[in-house]
């Protein structure tokens, strides 16, 4: 089969790899009808993220058709449609029991490796370095599923791909992460990063109550996007104090909700930006935090810092005190996708969502190395890559 795969820093491409086998009695093989680059896969193509092979297979925003399944599998067969949360979850350990998904004991074969980098080990993840199990990925015309009984859902005919696909990870993100920010009727919420999750997370604000939301990125187009759909006000960044702006945005008391939907690789122009640049470049630091800064001083007191975007290591110069001084609560972490997806995909049968709109390409898995450099670089006013393997 034909799969997109990680060669180096700034290298993937397209190559032909054994098909996917089941290995256990609760796996099931998935025939992919559309995968999507997510920006995390960014922090993967630009080398932030450790225990990367050559060969590896990219990609955990995937959907498809089951076409093998193992014998303990009984709520799929073959022909289902389904939308495959990115996160690998047992459904039986303590976290799983407990909704917290991506915490699962049990599915991360390489949890020894985590454990050395963060004391606790999550669960496996598709497509996302070795770290999580060095589990194959979706950007590909088959993959394998494990424990396909807990994770996969089936989707109606009725809905298009693009649809549904981003039920295996950035909408279920966008909305945990207006989730996790504890919003009240009336609230203010800043959302830093106009990506596709920070799309989604404008939306899920308004869904949950907030009465405004203030968008920051640097990009026109997604800057136009979320005032287009959002219905958000944004600040273009560049050349502008944003905490300031947000000062005066909100009579002087801050946002209620800061979300940083941006994570380790956040731009800026200021001077901790340089400085952090300096020294991951010398391999003092690995994750370059302006944005979750910016978020802790622009925050109001008693308010909520939210973190869907991805961090991976270290991060220099937090300024703490002012977080404990303002009492912030913090709340962060991998998405709980299977929480979110059944009552997401309801709201989309009802009309209530359509997370079609942040698609801006839809292309062959054979241009998926054009198509990483074109996202990477905001190209063509790039917002969301959709690749269909069978095209």
């Amino acid at each position: 089969m034909r799969a997109v795969c990680w060669r180096g820093k700034y290298d993937v491409q397209v190559e032909n790899v054994p098909d996917p086998m089941l290995l256990t009695s609760r796996d099931a093989i998935i025939k992919v009808t559309s995968t999507a680059i997510c920006g995390s896969d960014l922090h993967l193509y630009d080398g932030f993220i450790p225990a990367m092979m050559p060969g590896d297979i990219l990609g955990h925003e995937f959907m498809g058709e089951v076409v093998m399944v193992g014998d303990e599998v009984q709520n799929l067969r073959p022909g289902d449609r389904v939308v495959v949360p990115f996160a690998i979850a047992c459904g039986n350990c303590y976290f799983c029991q407990k909704g917290l998904w991506s915490l699962c004991d049990n599915s991360n074969p390489n949890a020894a490796v985590a454990e050395g980098l963060y004391g606790y080990s999550g669960a496996g993840l598709f497509g996302y370095s070795h770290i999580y199990g060095g589990y194959a990925g979706g950007q590909a015309e088959y993959v394998r599923v494990p424990f396909a009984d807990t994770g996969p859902i089936k989707v109606p005919e009725g809905l298009r791909d693009e649809q549904v696909l981003f039920l295996s990870d950035i909408l279920p993100t966008g909305y945990m992460a207006a989730e996790n920010g504890n919003i009240q009727p009336g609230d203010i919420v800043a959302v830093w990063g106009c990506g596709p999750v920070g799309q989604f997370a404008i939306q899920s604000a308004y869904l949950l109550g907030a009465e405004r939301v203030i968008a920051i990125d640097h990009v026109p187009e997604r800057l136009r996007m979320a005032q287009e759909y959002g219905r958000a006000e944004v600040i273009d960044f560049r050349g502008v104090d944003v905490v300031e702006a947000l000062r005066e945005m909100t009579g002087g008391r801050g946002p209620d909700v800061c979300i940083d939907a941006v994570g380790l690789e956040a731009e800026g122009h200021h001077l901790d930006t340089l400085y952090e640049r300096a020294r991951h470049a010398l391999l003092l630091t690995t994750d370059l935090a302006h944005v979750l800064r910016e978020a802790i001083q622009a925050c109001r007191k008693g308010g909520t810092v939210s973190i869907p975007g991805v961090y991976g290591g270290l991060v220099d110069k937090l300024p703490f005190g002012a977080a404990f001084g303002k009492g912030l609560t913090f709340r962060m972490g991998q998405t709980h996708v299977h929480r979110y997806m059944r009552s997401l995909l309801e709201r989309i049968e009802r009309g209530e969502l359509d997370p079609s709109f942040v698609v801006t390409h839809v292309m062959s898995l054979d241009d998926a190395p054009y198509a990483y450099e074109m996202f990477k670089n905001y190209q063509d006013e790039c917002i969301k890559v959709v690749l269909k393997p069978s095209s």
